[in-house]
């Protein structure tokens, strides 16, 4: 029977909600600002890929994983390790150390850099490990692109199917620092996991009932880089509309709207509107494709004009797309017909996408001509 380990950091992620860009000695300042854990509810989002397998689950007591069993109707076996009433990164590397001697076919964490850290700096590369996305930072390559894709991948490996192991690069850097608008990663190890393909599983035209969480964590991405005082051109469609609702606020879906530090000071501008309201100030646009045909601008969004294109700047915009939505191209650039033949010859080339949370791919950009 394939033997699976899970570990939880219930409180990894915890300051992502109340923007203190981590959550390393800042745990009781998120409390007291409201943040709750999810933790769990992504390692649950996990675990549910795995109903009705024929797996052994073995975990550490209280909330870093038996109270989620227990909760699911899991059968479970407990380590020989009880952590604190408030577990700490000690408790982590003990969890993993501990299930790395019992030489379990897969250990599943959840959890974000700084937990990562903890699982190498105890098994190093002398287990297989596959990080479930819980945390405020996502630098390393050790995690699934989201947590039902990370649970689709054990559901794979517990069915029989032959996945390799490469080395993952576990990265982390200075929360301090970064609070401060600085950021310093550094490299702290590798861990052996599945990968490539198997870590985007969720994203490879794998189904609608990923897709809300997809959206969710790509909304997440964007929310966390937009920065103090900066004007935000919110295109149209349904990735963008996801993005406002991670802001709270109101979305005209087919229109651009204008949001500042959190709030929506315009919706369903005119390009005249546009120009107006956005000449001498930082600016950014947040853009997605329009589905199946890919277009980029120039089907839906002529609102976006090459005026107003070049007075954002071609730096300044932030493609955002599900993997599975760029799958449908089957390859295909994404299109720009703006009207402008220059502009067009501008915007071509290489563009990062945003799709998920840490998570970006490197997509063609091409004028149908």
């Amino acid at each position: 029977m394939f033997r699976l380990g899970l570990i939880i950091n219930p409180v990894a992620g915890l300051g992502g909600s109340v923007a203190l860009k981590g959550s390393d000695g800042v745990v009781e300042l998120a409390r007291r600002l409201g943040a709750v854990p999810r933790s769990a509810e992504r390692a649950r989002a996990a675990l549910a890929e795995l109903a009705g397998l024929d797996y052994e689950l073995v975990t550490v007591a209280g909330p870093m994983g038996e109270e989620l069993a227990r909760e699911m109707g899991i059968p479970h076996t407990l380590i020989d390790h009880h952590p604190a009433a408030e577990s700490c990164a000690k408790d982590t590397r003990s969890a993993a150390r501990l299930m790395a001697e019992m030489g379990l076919d897969l250990l599943l964490f959840a959890g974000g850099d700084g937990t990562a850290r903890d699982i190498c700096a105890a098994v190093g590369e002398h287990a297989h490990v596959l990080g479930i996305p819980a945390g405020c930072k996502i630098h390393s390559g050790v995690y699934a692109v989201t947590p039902q894709a990370a649970g689709r991948v054990v559901a794979r490996m517990i069915g029989g199917e032959l996945l390799t192991l490469a080395q993952g690069e576990v990265m982390d850097i200075d929360e301090e620092a970064f609070r401060a608008g600085r950021v310093r990663a550094r490299h702290f190890g590798e861990l052996m996991v599945p990968p490539g393909s198997a870590l985007r599983a969720g994203g490879q035209g794998g189904g609608k009932e990923s897709e809300p969480l997809v959206l969710a964590d790509i909304a997440a991405e964007v929310v966390s880089r937009m920065e103090p005082d900066t004007l935000y051109l919110m295109g149209s469609g349904t990735t963008v509309a996801a993005c406002m609702a991670e802001l709270g606020l109101e979305n005209s879906l087919l229109g651009v709207d204008l949001v500042e530090n959190g709030r929506l000071i315009g919706q369903d501008l005119r390009a005249d509107e546009i120009l107006t309201r956005i000449a001498g100030r930082p600016c950014s646009l947040i853009i997605t494709p329009i589905g199946g045909q890919g277009h980029l601008f120039g089907r839906g969004n002529q609102q976006l004009t090459p005026a107003v294109l070049r007075a954002v700047g071609l730096d300044r915009i932030l493609v955002i797309a599900t993997k599975s939505k760029l799958a449908t191209l089957a390859g295909r650039p994404l299109l720009v017909d703006t009207g402008d033949r220059t502009l067009d010859q501008a915007l071509q080339g290489y563009r990062r996408i945003v799709t998920g949370w840490r998570d970006q791919v490197i997509y063609p950009v091409a004028n149908p001509a």
